[in-house]
């Protein structure tokens, strides 16, 4: 009665890619692979990212133009909610997991993840979250008090539909995802590395996930929290964020912000780590200053909770608290820009290889820095007094969410696609992909830097014929759609390299660290026997041992 139950092992060492493959889309559903699981969470983030951005595309056409009535104000609103709320928790996270959990044991020499079964639940949850989120269209209406979802806009007295309760439910449940996703990440790092391998080894990307799955455990039971207090509000009559009953909108300011600020960091320190990998491989150095790139991630998480407040410099907290919350926000940007010094170095006299993974990279250094610039004019508070609610704002965050996270997790696709595949993205069609995206990022939110600047208020279904506003809105609407030709351009190109790309060899790039000496792509057990790690490039060291 108490004998274990037998799981038969697949027919072959890791299945097709393709759902519709000889072992069948069952094999993807049951499984507990790490990486079948990282490529699911990448498939996740692709099919949300092409809902949010038909979203974008919508709230851009209604925008293109002055006084326009493509879109009513209703349908404006909750298009833009959950672009935004897509964007974030069903795009950024997902993506940034699936890298984590498929690459995170192949770099540490270790088989699997710490729990399986636990890495397969958080997956699927998140899924259910997101279904949940999306269901709201059919229910009555999707949340519409923007993916901030501020009080008292979040309160039935203002968004009678169930809109928002989805959006509560649904962000509770991708959370739960996301928490225990990061402690597996913990718990695999700390017991599962391979002999040799201490704390001061680990690969750098290893090194942000593991940083970020603490970051990330500290700043979720915040909007926990302040989403189980807003259900209570709507569905109990809790007064929590209602001011009318002695509730404060504020408190859900602060709370969301608590854990809004951290979530940049939890979105980009992965990115990070991506980066940290791919300057050395391609420009054929070791990483200029590890323990500084590896410190400095530190800094960025212990730093991350003291800045939430510049989000609220307009609500009058006080000429203490602002000066506070003003010098930490810039003070944030001191380990940022440690990375980016380091980065620079690690290219410097180096042999570089302009692959389309290396460019993405280095346009990351400019977009990204493009956005953190911004970022501190904001922490100057007669600067953010004069430009909160502008589309400066939005201009900043799309350089640091587009041309950080994504800029990165692109970057990490290119160098790490022929390891879980064993075939390449087209490189010449990857350039055409990287010009046509950059171009048309920059198009989309470049100019509205000169629209925030000139006044232009965010959060608006329309807005009158002012000079300069419909050239410029007209501008960024164009270039959405090159970004949008751009994604479905990417989606050609994925499926064109499974069915007919070139075949990639273990170690395409002459990698530094353990994932590229295993087989592309890897076999079910990751590793039949895994060298005795002795520094911080162990594939480059047995390299270079087996040359003497």
């Amino acid at each position: 009665m108490n004998e274990p139950i037998s799981i038969p092992e697949p027919s072959k060492s890791f299945p097709s890619i393709s759902v519709t493959g000889d072992q069948g889309l069952l094999q993807w559903i049951s499984t507990v692979d790490h990486k079948m699981i990282g490529i699911m969470y990448l498939l996740l983030a692709l099919l949300f990212m092409l809902i949010g951005g038909v979203e974008a595309l919508l709230m851009r056409i209604q925008l293109a133009e002055p006084l326009n009535h493509f879109l009513g104000p209703e349908t404006y609103d909750q298009f833009f909610t959950m672009h935004g709320t897509t964007m974030i928790f069903l795009v950024a996270m997902p993506a940034v997991f699936g890298f984590a959990v498929y690459f995170t044991p192949l770099m540490i020499g270790a088989n699997e993840m710490a729990f399986p079964r636990l890495n397969a639940f958080s997956l699927w949850i998140t899924l259910l979250g997101g279904m949940l989120l999306y269901f709201s269209f059919l229910a009555g209406g999707a949340p519409d008090a923007g993916w901030f979802n501020y009080a008292p806009l979040n309160e039935k007295n203002y968004s009678i539909n169930p809109g928002i309760d989805y959006y509560c439910m649904g962000l509770l449940l991708t959370g739960i995802g996301s928490v225990t996703t990061s402690i597996n990440l913990i718990v695999t790092v700390l017991h599962y590395r391979v002999k040799g391998m201490t704390l001061n080894q680990l690969p750098l990307f290893v090194w942000m996930v593991f940083v970020n799955s603490f970051l990330l455990l500290a700043a979720f039971p915040a909007l926990n929290a302040a989403l189980s207090m807003l259900l209570l509000d709507r569905q109990f009559g809790a007064h929590f964020f209602n001011t009318t009953s002695g509730g404060s909108a504020l408190l859900w300011q602060h709370l969301f912000w608590i854990f809004g600020h951290p979530e940049v960091y939890i979105v980009i320190l992965p990115p990070f780590g991506i980066l940290s990998e791919v300057f050395p491989v391609f420009s054929r150095k070791p990483i200029f200053g590890y323990s500084f790139v590896a410190a400095s991630s530190v800094a960025i998480a212990l730093l991350a909770f003291g800045v939430w407040a510049h989000h609220m410099f307009a609500v009058g907290l006080g000429n203490t608290a602002d000066a506070f919350f003003s010098a930490s926000s810039m003070l944030i940007g001191i380990p940022t820009g440690v990375k980016v010094f380091n980065w620079i170095a690690t290219m410097y006299g180096g042999k570089i290889k302009f692959t389309v993974s290396m460019m993405f990279a280095i346009a990351f250094l400019i977009e990204f820095t493009i956005g953190g610039l911004s970022g501190i004019a904001f922490a100057i508070v007669p600067i953010d007094w004069q430009l909160t609610d502008t589309y400066f704002v939005v201009a900043h965050l799309h350089y640091v969410f587009i041309g950080g996270t994504i800029f990165g997790i692109l970057s990490g696709l290119f160098y790490w696609f022929p390891k879980m595949t064993g075939k390449f993205l087209d490189e010449k069609m990857g350039k055409w992909f990287f010009w046509l995206f950059v171009i048309g990022f920059n198009g989309t939110f470049l100019v509205q830097h000169v629209l925030g600047l000139i006044g232009m208020p965010r959060r608006v279904f329309t807005y009158p014929d002012l000079p300069w506003y419909g050239a410029l809105n007209m501008i960024s609407t164009i270039g959405a759609f090159i970004m949008g030709i751009s994604v479905l351009f990417l989606g050609y190109m994925i499926i064109k390299s499974l069915k007919s790309g070139k075949k990639a060899g273990n170690d395409p790039w002459d990698g530094f660290t353990l994932e590229w000496s295993t087989t592309s792509p890897p076999s079910l057990k990751n590793y039949d026997e895994v060298p005795v790690v002795t520094g911080r490039m162990p594939l480059w060291d047995l390299k270079q041992k087996n040359k003497k």
